[in-house]
């Protein structure tokens, strides 16, 4: 039987097997409901504005708008909003993504019942907080420098395998800016060469491989 005051949840996924599974655990609590369902990101934004939930459980990637774009807007109309990412990506960058757009926790769809819940409670109640293991992955991309908006555009251009002088042309600067700004990648990056950056672009997270 639900208690009378009851944390009303904002389930967004747009895996309709997986959103049924978490809105069935959600039901399952007698101080927890879910009032609304969304498979995108402009969906969840509209249901927000009409439904008001007190926690939202945003997946990372969806089609259109995903998980971190969805977050920002949310919190620029509604900037008390409560959300906890929940997504099978563990990569470092997904994590920091996800927090510095606003996100009150992360959790991976394989965790424990038990901790989903607990999440759920502590984040309604002001006090939320990080698994260790996502929380070590913040960490460790905590300590790696920020690349540039140009650096990005190099390092996407390497992980699709292009050379140097194709990236000059691509960008419309001179292959000696390209190796310019390449040294400066491999050094935020802790890398070698172009092959170790592409490597570790697709294993953090930097780059996604659609």
């Amino acid at each position: 039987m639900k208690t009378k005051e009851q944390i009303k949840l904002l389930v967004v996924d747009d895996h309709p097997t997986f959103r049924m599974g978490l809105v069935a655990l959600v039901e399952s609590q007698t101080d927890m409901t879910v009032i609304a369902e969304a498979g995108d990101g402009q969906t969840a934004l509209h249901l927000f504005r009409q439904k008001k939930p007190d926690v939202v459980l945003m997946d990372l990637r969806m089609p259109g708008q995903g998980g971190v774009e969805t977050i920002l807007a949310l919190l620029k109309e509604f900037p008390a909003a409560r959300v906890i990412v929940v997504t099978t990506y563990d990569l470092d960058e997904d994590i920091f993504r996800a927090i510095q757009a606003g996100a009150k926790s992360y959790l991976l769809k394989d965790m424990p019942r038990e901790q989903v819940i607990q999440t759920i409670r502590d984040v309604h109640r002001g006090k939320p907080k990080l698994p260790p293991g996502v929380l070590s992955r913040l960490e460790e991309r905590s300590r790696r420098q920020e690349l540039s908006e140009r650096e990005m555009e190099i390092l996407q251009l390497i992980v699709k395998g292009r050379s140097n002088k194709e990236i000059s042309s691509e960008l419309h600067i001179a292959e000696d800016t390209v190796k310019y700004h390449l040294k400066t990648v491999f050094t935020k990056l802790a890398v070698q060469d172009r092959t170790e950056a592409a490597i570790s672009a697709i294993r953090h997270g930097i780059v996604h491989l659609e």
